[in-house]
């Protein structure tokens, strides 16, 4: 908006923006996860692995996958997976669980490029960051995705800290999926 009086022009900025009101979809959910192929994406955080290996072990008691695939991210936590690798797992699985996002964006951002791609995802965040990743997911266009949410911290916990998080991931993400 520009604002002028008899000596000076002003330009004043809005520094609040504008969030685009388009949606994306999510992709379509499945009806029964047996003989799926569950493709695993670990960003190196520190006990993500235990949760994810604990995670995959649990529902696999549960569910009889067809496959289950393991990936680490080779640039680790805070980047966005490369599309090769985003591409590659698409293509070798039907369903994805990717971990650890106690940040709220990287990790949530990998999910919906599975979304994007077709491939139901379940993102696992840590209650310290609901808020900021229920923002991310409003700002890129796909509010309705639902994380799952476990107790933070998760870095410095005990192998039985890790147990009760991994039965909280086995109930939620097959709701997620």
């Amino acid at each position: 908006m520009m604002v002028e009086n008899e000596i000076t022009k002003y330009l004043i900025l809005n520094p609040c923006g504008e969030v685009s009101k388009n949606t994306r979809p999510l992709s379509t959910r499945k009806n029964n996860l047996s003989g799926q192929r569950l493709g695993i994406l670990d960003n190196s955080k520190w006990n993500a692995n235990k949760l994810l290996r604990g995670s995959a072990r649990e529902l696999s008691e549960m569910i009889e996958f067809s496959e289950i695939n393991y990936y680490v991210k080779p640039h680790g936590f805070s980047n966005d997976a490369p599309e090769k690798l985003l591409n590659q797992i698409a293509e070798e699985n039907d369903i994805v669980l990717t971990a650890i996002g106690d940040c709220g964006s990287c990790c949530i951002r990998d999910a919906v490029s599975f979304e994007d791609r077709g491939t139901p995802s379940a993102a696992i965040i840590t209650t310290e960051f609901v808020n900021e990743t229920r923002l991310t997911r409003k700002a890129i266009g796909i509010p309705d995705l639902r994380p799952i949410e476990i107790e933070h911290p998760v870095s410095s916990i005990t192998d039985e800290e890790v147990n009760e998080r991994v039965q909280i991931i086995k109930v939620q993400a097959q709701e997620v999926w």
